[in-house]
């Protein structure tokens, strides 16, 4: 049956879904100001780092936390690098929200995940409560996610790339806790605005480290892999390439930590490993995409190639 053509036989079938309870927006609410702190904390060492030329330390990030209860106000020089991600991070998972209410699927709110760490934060999820029925839902509700995100990513990260420092060597493990990875598209843009200048000794502001980071989230959502962004999208397109994708690339993964590129694709590898157990819940209507869904399923390839790096993170 063609849905669009039956708005109301949809909606007898497909009923707009209740808002999710009142409980669950405090939840919310409650991890979101908890991803906030530990965000705070992890831009404060970033901006102190940035204001002496010098790149993350662990030694500042251990110094940041002690200011919740040293010198509280010592924490808003985190608040730009806290803003930047989070907003990035809300855009990604309201993407989903808003696709999962235009086809008529349960969801949670935005759940965001505090973690202490050079980043603040593991990222944040929703909870789908209710089956995606057809393709063409499933198509959407993987690619806007990333593609929103990524739209708020980008202006972040050219203000970083233009504000940025240049610090020789400040890829040497040898002088540095941590080096970042350089994503293609920060290479294009790196070479765009500062030619002749080494990418690797690029320093960014608290801003254009959060671009980064929102880059990097990214990029992993989009791994074509179960139940992923990445693997919703190629489901919608194959599910047979997406079976067999779901079974490669952890494997590959893993052989880029025993390549040592970054020793957490070991960790990486195991979780997709692990979500092969989850149940797949199937698509009752499996109709093609239409053009423009698969013009946007090339972008969402576009999209990850920009943002993926062989080594995110070097300790």
């Amino acid at each position: 049956m063609d849905w669009s053509a039956e708005p109301f036989l949809r909606s007898q079938y497909f009923p707009t879904p209740p808002r999710p309870p009142t409980r669950t927006l405090v939840l919310a609410g409650v991890l979101f100001l908890l991803t906030l702190c530990t965000c705070l904390a992890a831009g404060t060492q970033f901006a102190n780092a940035y204001s002496q030329n010098l790149a993350a330390s662990f030694d500042e990030f251990v110094h940041a936390y002690k200011l919740f209860y040293q010198h509280p106000a010592g924490l808003l020089a985190g608040l730009p690098f806290a803003l930047t991600l989070l907003t990035i991070l809300l855009a990604h998972e309201l993407g989903h929200f808003f696709a999962c209410r235009h086809h008529h699927i349960r969801s949670s709110y935005p759940y965001f995940l505090p973690f202490p760490s050079l980043i603040g934060t593991f990222g944040a999820f929703i909870l789908i409560r209710s089956s995606i029925r057809t393709n063409r839902a499933l198509f959407d509700v993987g690619a806007s996610g990333p593609l929103v995100g990524f739209v708020f990513a980008v202006p972040a990260l050219l203000y970083g790339i233009v504000h940025a420092k240049f610090v020789p060597g400040l890829a040497n493990l040898d002088h540095a806790d941590v080096a970042f990875g350089i994503p293609v598209l920060m290479r294009f843009l790196h070479a765009f605005l500062h030619p002749g200048v080494e990418a690797s000794s690029l320093l960014l502001p608290p801003i254009g480290r959060a671009a980064w980071i929102g880059l990097f989230v990214t990029s992993m959502n989009l791994l074509p892999v179960g139940q992923l962004d990445g693997g919703h999208v190629l489901r919608s397109i194959s599910p047979r390439l997406h079976r067999f994708t779901s079974l490669l690339v952890p494997f590959a993964l893993i052989a880029l930590g025993l390549l040592h590129f970054w020793q957490s694709w070991y960790i990486w590898g195991a979780m997709l490993l692990g979500m092969r157990l989850l149940r797949v819940p199937p698509i009752y209507d499996p109709t093609p995409l239409d053009p423009i869904r698969r013009l946007g399923a090339f972008l969402t390839l576009v999209v990850f190639l920009l943002c993926f790096m062989l080594a995110p993170i070097l300790a």
